[in-house]
């Protein structure tokens, strides 16, 4: 009987976001889709280098040594043949993964319900954003200059509204401003928000938390502030889920705490709030992302 994905917490990942494809990518782009082929098929047992999300995969996999926990999906816009390399590299990277999806120009998250997916990461924007609008968890990574480091533990950060709430809150805001906001939240702060996107990634996390504490940290990084920071604190519990940290910030720049942070990846729906020095991912869902 095959293994069931349903225990797991899974992931999808394109090769965009697990590696640097910059070279291939500038080859189809410049000679077209032929040379490309034929790029691929020579460079085939040339491993990619480790690009943007590598780190925060690496550490999910490793997770594994625990008992089956995680899985990693490929999702590839590739056809089969020139996706051989995505996998080869993989496996020369140490990377235990075993499973992929190749659809050859089609946006491939119209999958990841069948795979029991709560997250797919990819570098392409126009496929994040069909996602989102198809109700299904996806972010697209940004280029960052992190540099990883040895720190087997695997941290992990959150913006609230728009990521793990929806954009309710977020609404009332950019509508009323910041007075109206303060009011609207202390008035419901015993009333939870309704999930965001990546409520149901988070509730995996804390899955394997249960079982490696001491191998995941989770940060909350908001920019709620007294009083609507209880309402937030609420939610979570609402929900069942639990962080690590959480830090109200009222405005100021999240950038200093993540630069002391530094988590190997941290999903916000505001590109502006968004820096090159760790791996970051933009969810492009909700009020912030209409226009």
């Amino acid at each position: 009987m095959a293994p069931s994905l349903e225990n797991l917490l899974v992931v999808g990942i394109a090769s965009s976001a697990l590696f640097d494809l910059s070279a291939s990518d500038a080859v189809f782009h410049s000679e077209g889709e032929h040379a490309y082929r034929a790029y691929q098929e020579a460079h085939l047992d040339e491993p990619f280098a480790p690009g943007v999300a590598f780190p925060f995969i690496r550490r999910l996999l490793q997770l594994n040594s625990l008992g089956p926990l995680v899985e990693v999906i490929v999702l590839s816009r590739n056809s089969p043949d020139t996706g051989l390399r995505i996998l080869r590299s993989a496996a020369h990277h140490g990377l235990t993964i075993t499973r992929a999806i190749f659809t050859e120009g089609r946006a491939p998250h119209e999958f990841m319900p069948a795979l029991n997916m709560s997250l797919f990461l990819s570098a392409h924007e126009d496929d994040v954003r069909k996602a989102t609008l198809a109700g299904m968890p996806a972010g697209q990574v940004l280029k960052s200059s992190f540099k990883d480091d040895d720190d087997p533990a695997l941290r992990i950060a959150f913006d609230f509204d728009g990521v793990l709430a929806d954009d309710a809150a977020e609404r009332v805001y950019q509508s009323g401003g910041l007075d109206q906001f303060q009011e609207h939240e202390a008035t419901n702060v015993v009333t939870p928000l309704d999930p965001g996107p990546l409520r149901n990634f988070l509730a995996g996390i804390n899955r394997i938390q249960r079982q490696a504490e001491n191998r995941i940290r989770v940060s909350v990084v908001t920019a709620r502030s007294a009083p609507a920071h209880e309402r937030a604190i609420n939610s979570l519990k609402a929900w069942g889920l639990t962080v690590n940290d959480a830090f109200f910030l009222g405005g100021l720049r999240k950038a200093p705490i993540l630069d002391v942070l530094k988590p190997h990846i941290f999903f916000d729906d505001q590109r502006g709030h968004l820096i090159q020095t760790v791996p970051c991912v933009h969810i492009p869902f909700g009020v912030t992302n209409e226009t």
